[in-house]
């Protein structure tokens, strides 16, 4: 269990803090708009009304107690800014913050981000590959590295992952197999692939590129 600040509680900031509290974190959201708060008052640990471009404001906060910030202001860059760069001179151990272009990202990082998110990008690219494919279900970008959830293809039904060499032959591995809603990790080499199967993927994106091409 980690304890987080979220300022900013428009839509992203809400989803954020409504899913941190089910993964068990402790959340004190933050926004000066008191409405914005009322739909998440039930959820988090705490809910308080401010201006954190205020250096009072934040410190009252005590920043530097929490594990991680999150700074999800999406409508005010000048903001976005001046609380990412007060929550690093206050002591904040780590801070993320939300972004909508590169150049937002760039000057976030050099006034004190450790990290960057673009959620509407992200997601719209997570889409956009899920339904440009056939048969992906899902898709997941990690650095270099990529996970699908693709159904296997017709020559490996009935096969084993033994069988079929797969590590060698595509270079990519299978992190997991769903069945029914149910996901079973780092399947033995004997596991027979099965026609409903639902495969996760891990690999190099030209990698995974050649399977799904023959999908």
């Amino acid at each position: 269990m980690k304890s987080i600040l979220v300022i900013g509680i428009g839509r992203f900031g809400k989803h954020l803090c409504d899913n941190l509290v089910k993964n068990g974190n402790d959340v004190m959201a933050v926004d000066q708009v008191e409405e914005k708060l009322e739909d998440i008052l039930p959820i988090v640990t705490s809910a308080k009304i401010g201006d954190c471009t205020r250096e009072e404001v934040l410190k009252s906060f005590g920043v530097r107690n929490f594990d991680i910030c999150f700074v999800c202001i999406g409508t005010n860059f000048q903001s976005s800014l001046e609380v990412t760069s007060l929550l690093k001179d206050l002591g904040a151990p780590y801070v993320i913050s939300k972004a909508t272009r590169d150049i937002q990202a760039k000057f976030l990082l050099r006034n004190g981000a450790d990290e960057v998110v673009y959620p509407d990008r992200d997601i719209a690219k997570r889409i956009a590959v899920k339904v440009s494919a056939n048969h992906v279900y899902d898709y997941l970008e990690m650095g270099e590295y990529s996970i699908y959830e693709i159904q296997p293809l017709d020559e490996w039904v009935g096969k084993s992952i033994k069988q079929m060499n797969f590590r060698v032959k595509y270079n990519a591995n299978i992190l997991g197999i769903k069945q029914e809603g149910h996901t079973s990790l780092l399947p033995d080499a004997d596991y027979v692939f099965r026609k409903e199967d639902h495969l996760m993927v891990i690999g190099q994106k030209e990698d995974i590129d050649r399977i799904l091409k023959r999908l």
